[in-house]
């Protein structure tokens, strides 16, 4: 018998812990120490083995690793909704952008991120990766709420409320990551919005401090035809191979969308070990497209799930999200093989830690790893009966069907409620944000 303190036991009818692949566990127990991975084995054994452990009992769950939303815009849940059914440059230009300036703040941007990360969580989601505006706030929020998260401030060529210039979104950049450089539920990113929006200097430049920092690179790419044949148009290259020629490409490039991929391109992530950040809601929602994930996937990138922002999604629900990720590349590709349940889990979770350069600590369920992991019950009619669990995840379970989360062994979510996150007060702070955003936009 081993005895721990802080011994946990967490068993569970089912437990999938995607390495290795395509492996369902039946009546088996995960034993957390010190916040971490200490054993999985099976729940007879784990009972005389931790005899003294305080113990959770989810006779009718699948214990899964943490969902990962490799790309969101947290803080833009504020604008759920705000300005639907409108194509993607239209929907920046004349509706987002404007509404960012008039309302842009360092309290918009904690509130928003407090909003969204309550929704993740009871959407199953542990860690999300974020490009926005005061990225320093939204660690504060992604901290308060329990979450781990990869942030990053968006870099743009012209001013915004947030910075004047370059020069200041890199400045704030490299100061937030000092600022939480020994928090280990974050990670700083670097985020040049896109091709359109950053010029060459700039990318260099960011290449430059990238390195220096060892930090990931997030950037919007081939998101709508328009960018593709307006950058060849001023390039005189498509936007990809302008990025490549600049020195971009490489593993600490997360790039986001990648709609209007061809196979030149796709061969050339895959050379260069770039990964992706796939989006498939918020890309069908703005009419942009329907990303090749299938033939990236068989060419070996490294693909994650992500939900953009509400704004251009409404929901930041991962289970969702990957199924659609599923069904497009099954019905686009004539095969009802294509990325089949543990395949979209793996996107779900361990390809986007993986894209983190988190997948030593995160993405899977193995021991030393950290204890990030969901649960989700499968007892209901809905879901009746199940003959395989990692499948009712995505095509018969619903977000609403999650009901505890942890992240490092520490429980943020517990039987749907959150035990750090105070939904009354997000609630009244939500309505104020409704009435600004009502009366100051059109």
């Amino acid at each position: 018998m081993i005895t721990h303190s802080n011994l946990q036991l967490i068993s569970a009818r089912w437990i999938i812990p995607v390495e290795p692949r395509a492996t369902v566990l039946e009546h088996h127990s995960i034993a957390i120490a010190n916040g971490r991975i200490e054993a999985i084995l099976p729940t007879i054994d784990a009972k005389k083995r931790y005899a003294n452990a305080a113990e959770t009992v989810l006779a009718t769950h699948v214990l899964i690793p943490g969902l990962v939303n490799l790309h969101t815009h947290a803080a833009m849940t504020l604008m759920r909704g705000l300005a639907d059914d409108k194509p993607l440059m239209i929907w920046l230009n004349d509706h987002v952008w404007p509404a960012e300036l008039k309302n842009l703040s360092a309290e918009y941007v904690y509130d928003g991120t407090e909003l969204a990360t309550a929704e993740m969580i009871r959407s199953g989601t542990t860690c999300f990766a974020d490009m926005y505006f005061y990225h320093d706030v939204a660690a504060r929020a992604a901290l308060k709420s329990g979450m781990r998260a990869a942030v990053s401030g968006a870099i743009l060529e012209f001013a915004t409320p947030y910075a004047a210039d370059t020069e200041a979104y890199l400045a704030r950049a490299t100061a937030t990551r000092e600022e939480f450089l020994d928090e280990p539920r974050l990670k700083l990113m670097l985020a040049p919005h896109a091709p359109y929006s950053v010029g060459d200097q700039t990318i260099q430049r960011i290449i430059t401090i990238a390195s220096e920092m060892d930090v990931q690179i997030m950037m919007h790419i081939h998101e709508t035809d328009f960018e593709v044949n307006d950058g060849t148009k001023q390039h005189g290259m498509r936007p990809i191979e302008r990025l490549h020629r600049l020195g971009l490409l490489g593993p600490n490039l997360i790039a986001v969308h990648c709609v209007h991929t061809n196979q030149t391109e796709i061969e050339l992530f895959a050379s260069t070990g770039v990964h992706v950040a796939h989006c498939p809601v918020s890309n069908l929602k703005l009419g942009s497209g329907i990303a090749p994930i299938k033939a990236m996937l068989d060419a070996g990138i490294n693909v994650g799930v992500g939900t953009d922002g509400c704004a251009s999604n409404n929901r930041l629900d991962m289970l969702a999200e990957t199924r659609l990720a599923s069904l497009l590349q099954k019905g686009i590709s004539g095969n009802a093989a294509a990325v089949p349940a543990h395949v979209a889990l793996e996107m779900a979770t361990l390809n986007g830690a993986r894209a983190l350069g988190w997948d030593n600590e995160i993405g899977s369920l193995v021991p030393n790893k950290s204890a990030d992991m969901v649960a989700v019950d499968l007892s209901d009619i809905e879901c009746q009966p199940c003959y395989d669990p990692a499948s009712h995840l995505f095509h018969a379970a619903a977000r609403e069907q999650v009901t505890h989360s942890w992240v490092a062994g520490e429980l943020v979510m517990d039987n749907r409620v959150l035990t750090k996150i105070n939904i009354a007060e997000i609630k009244s702070k939500i309505e104020i944000w409704q009435q600004r955003f009502s009366s100051k936009t059109t």
